[in-house]
């Protein structure tokens, strides 16, 4: 049963009996007689489902209070006739150029002052109290009129909110961050504590004073500083809401989504606060082959999307089936790697798989940013892998409503990325996702699935649960990691964690802080490498390590004490000789609490890793060589192993079943051939 199977019950069923197959329709860019060629492609290619309306708005609505929908309603009919269900978006994501002309004061102000004028997508101020009147006029509409349409499966509310226009520091926004701030402390006292304005005579005794943190002389105040990041999520969340709330008026039965940005670059909404406001969690997501591991960077978002989504299913809104165009070098994909990273968002809990767009535009920003139907057209490569794509999506129904299996928990908090990325940290090369992303896919390299999940989650059931870099940390969130050590759980915690609580001010009495008690150890101070720079480890052997070259460590060190934890590695050289750099301490009933002072080597922790995960009983969902990658999803019906070959060679397991890729059987072994992928119903 698909996630959205119990919401819908007159309306058109979300595609269930495969993965949803499909991606933004963009018809208004077309002549009309391009539309009949639309859908007999659609059909060659298996697409189930198109995204309509999301930068329409200057279509819809040509001019202020007049609204042109003959157009869509034709492509409605169009969709329903040839079976094709409809996520139908509110059109709210870009104003049209009269509302701009119009209402200049809607217009978002950047850091240093100036007006980002129309022209692009996106320019309108989050907090703009018109803006939203003419949003939800127009959402209005559009509900009124689309909501019994039988083409109808979902609602997409605006697109990809914050990509261009968050933060504004606009007086509209000024006023609006006053009125947050005055719900969340109360008083003034309370906001002089929280942000430490005793430092730098920067003591508040007006609300009017306060204002956003524009440019300055020097640095900003960091607790100011975050609280504007947590303000400029929350008013656009309640712009969500908002619009969702129009929606529900005349429309309640049908899911509400908007596609979220749960990519490396993309840091300016709290997901986490977000997700339980979906109907279904949506997301986007592309290959930046500017990243020294980009696949392992999808493969881990897929994990983080999942987590928000609380381990149900999920959709993937959009990504590509090539090149993207904002790059500064945009690759084309090989061929085969359109089925294989799409396979590999489903083997993360995808049951969705949504491209943009359906045709590659021929003006505009993103005339060559790839399609499913590419500017060679239908006689093309590309077009043919799209069609083995959807064929194989049509043969994945029966894995729709699974779950992915993970006995690893991997924390990750935005509030805790956006106060690393403040001002005055000890380094400015500290980046928050650096150890996450790197033990995420040193685990992914051995066959091992984590769950990314927000420090409050349940830890209850997880084998391993590890923190990395959760710089700022609730007493409630530190108190649920130690609890799951206590309870037999290994907990692997590293540098930079536990420093401040959520005002971000400083746990005193050594670092790391929330953490001293449960790790045993104390840090009396930083010491950050510079870019480049390492810093030798010894091999553990007095301190019953895994053994083995000692390696490096990278990014960061620091000056720490022992208190009840064993020494896996010491520093061998620089500053810090012969001071500990990784820990382990015996905790609870089985439990064992890990602590990297520093960040090593891939093989040192690789090697690490291996241990932690034989002390804690977790295997790989399969033996498989380096570079093939296996994921679990099961269900009450059966379990089926996605098996993604990233490697120039081919690659043999141990499995027997179907191969619902390939529709064979297959067993007692089975070879994955170079750059491709299988999904084995296991026998």
């Amino acid at each position: 049963m698909s996630v959205f199977g119990h919401r819908l019950s007159a309306m058109r069923q979300w595609p269930d009996d495969r993965v949803a197959f499909g991606g933004d329709y963009n018809p208004e860019q077309w002549p009309r007689e391009v539309w009949a060629d639309d859908v007999r492609l659609m059909g060659e290619a298996g697409v189930s489902f198109v995204t309509l309306g999301v930068f329409s708005w200057s279509w819809l609505e040509p001019t202020k209070g007049e609204y042109e929908f003959g157009w869509l309603d034709d492509v409605m009919d169009l969709m329903h006739r040839h079976g094709i269900a409809v996520d139908l978006a509110t059109a709210t994501a870009t104003p049209p150029p009269w509302l701009s002309a119009a209402y200049p004061e809607i217009l978002p102000v950047d850091r240093e002052g100036r007006t980002l004028w129309p022209g692009s997508r996106q320019a309108w101020c989050p907090s703009s109290p018109l803006y939203r009147d003419f949003a939800l006029a127009l959402t209005d509409r559009m509900a009124t009129r689309y909501h019994d349409h039988p083409a109808l499966a979902m609602w997409h509310v605006s697109n990809e909110y914050a990509c261009h226009n968050l933060p504004c520091y606009c007086d509209t926004c000024a006023a609006a961050f006053r009125r947050w701030l005055e719900r969340r402390y109360g008083d003034l006292d309370t906001l002089n504590e929280a942000w430490g304005t005793a430092f730098w005579s920067q003591r508040y005794t007006a609300w009017d004073d306060v204002l956003p943190p524009r440019l300055t002389t020097t640095f900003g105040n960091p607790t100011h500083v975050l609280d504007y990041s947590r303000f400029g999520s929350d008013t656009l969340l309640d712009f969500f809401l908002a619009e969702k709330e129009v929606i529900r008026r005349h429309s309640a039965a049908v899911p509400v989504t908007t596609n979220f940005m749960t990519m490396s670059q993309f840091r300016l909404l709290d997901y986490h606060d977000w997700a339980p406001h979906q109907d279904v969690v949506s997301t986007d997501h592309y290959v930046v082959d500017a990243l020294e591991h980009p696949r392992a960077e999808l493969s881990f978002h897929g994990d983080l999307t999942r987590g928000l989504a609380g381990g149900a299913p999920w959709m993937l809104m959009e990504h590509s089936t090539s090149a993207v165009n904002w790059q500064p070098v945009n690759p084309a994909k090989r061929p085969g790697d359109t089925l294989l990273d799409s396979l590999t968002h489903v083997a993360r809990g995808a049951d969705t798989l949504g491209f943009f767009q359906w045709r590659q535009s021929r003006s505009g920003s993103e005339k060559f940013h790839s399609a499913l139907v590419p500017h060679a057209g239908e006689d093309s490569d590309r077009f043919r892998e799209v069609c083995a794509l959807g064929a194989v999506a049509g043969r994945l129904g029966e894995l729709v409503g699974s779950r992915v299996e993970a006995d690893v928990a991997l924390l990750w908090d935005h509030e805790a990325q956006w106060a690393v990325a403040g001002p005055c940290m000890p380094s400015s090369a500290l980046d928050y996702p650096t150890a996450a992303h790197t033990v995420h896919r040193l685990l992914r390299d051995r066959g091992v699935t984590c769950d990314v999940v927000h420090p409050d989650a349940d830890l209850g059931g997880y084998r391993v649960v590890v923190v990395p870099t959760l710089y700022l940390v609730s007493d409630a969130a530190a108190a649920a990691v130690a609890a799951a050590a206590e309870a037999g759980a290994q907990v692997l915690v590293t540098y930079f964690s536990g420093i401040s609580d959520p005002d971000d001010h400083v746990r005193l009495g050594g670092y790391p802080g929330a953490f001293r008690d449960l790790l045993g150890v104390r840090v009396e101070e930083f010491f950050p490498l510079r870019v480049g720079e390492q810093v030798a480890l010894d091999d553990g052997g007095g301190g019953g390590g895994p053994g083995g070259s000692g390696g490096h460590g990278t990014v960061w060190s620091e000056d720490a004490r022992t208190h009840g934890a064993d020494v896996v590695h010491a520093y061998a050289d620089g500053p810090l000789a012969g001071r500990p750099a990784v820990t382990r301490r015996t905790v609870g009933d089985g439990g064992a609490a890990w602590y990297l002072g520093t960040l090593p080597d891939d093989a040192t922790l690789g090697r690490l890793l291996e241990r932690v995960l034989g002390d804690a009983g977790v295997r790989p969902a399969a033996e498989v060589p380096a570079g093939v990658e296996v994921v679990r999803r099961r269900s009450a019906e059966g379990a089926w192993l996605f098996v993604l070959n990233h490697t120039d060679d081919d690659a043999t397991l141990a499995v027997a079943g179907h191969d619902l890729v390939a529709g064979t059987d297959v067993g007692p072994t089975t070879t994955v051939a170079a750059r491709t992928a299988a999904v084995i119903r296991e026998a």
